[in-house]
């Protein structure tokens, strides 16, 4: 068979499909303060992506580098949370998040946490396409998880696992 290189064949485009875009695995440690999103996705350090659309080398790298109060209090402002829910989330006393000043990094166990906090959000802020509704939605029983709160299941990966499954349900319509 021969193949005329000037005429697009239907293998390239679907190649071109399958490709992932080239995503810059940059280093983040100096970037600080969250970016609201057209879409209402967060992203809780300046690395022009929201949480939710990373690679998970680039949340590597970023709890690697640790994240700072200052992406904290960005994500905490936007999600609407105090410290204690936060703290419940994170697994953490609230005086570990309070201690904290500006700049200042916490280690890879909360950075992974709040990480994975803010990967989240940021997807349910795109699936529902409104903040507050999803934020009311986080703290409303949950018939899919037996009349639980969502925000209850966020102290460990598995209960995140279980609610951002929940969410991607919404997504495709398939909730029940």
């Amino acid at each position: 068979m021969i193949i005329n290189k000037d005429i697009p064949n239907e293998l390239d485009e679907v190649s071109n499909i399958l490709n992932e875009p080239q995503m810059p695995y940059g280093n983040y440690a100096n970037n600080t303060v969250g970016a609201l999103y057209g879409n209402g996705s967060i992203s809780i350090e300046k690395n022009n992506l929201p949480e939710n659309k990373l690679t998970s080398i680039q949340k590597w790298q970023l709890v690697r580098n640790g994240i700072s109060k200052n992406s904290l209090e960005g994500l905490k402002q936007m999600a609407h949370l105090d410290y204690d829910l936060l703290a419940q989330a994170l697994s953490v006393t609230r005086a570990t998040l309070i201690n904290k000043k500006g700049k200042e990094k916490f280690n890879a166990a909360v950075s992974e946490g709040i990480v994975s906090l803010a990967d989240l959000y940021s997807y349910g802020y795109e699936v529902f396409e409104d903040i507050d509704t999803f934020n009311r939605w986080m703290f409303e029983p949950n018939r899919a998880l037996g009349g639980e709160l969502p925000y209850h299941l966020l102290d460990n990966q598995f209960g995140r696992e279980e609610v951002k499954n929940i969410i991607g349900r919404i997504a495709y319509g398939v909730y029940a």
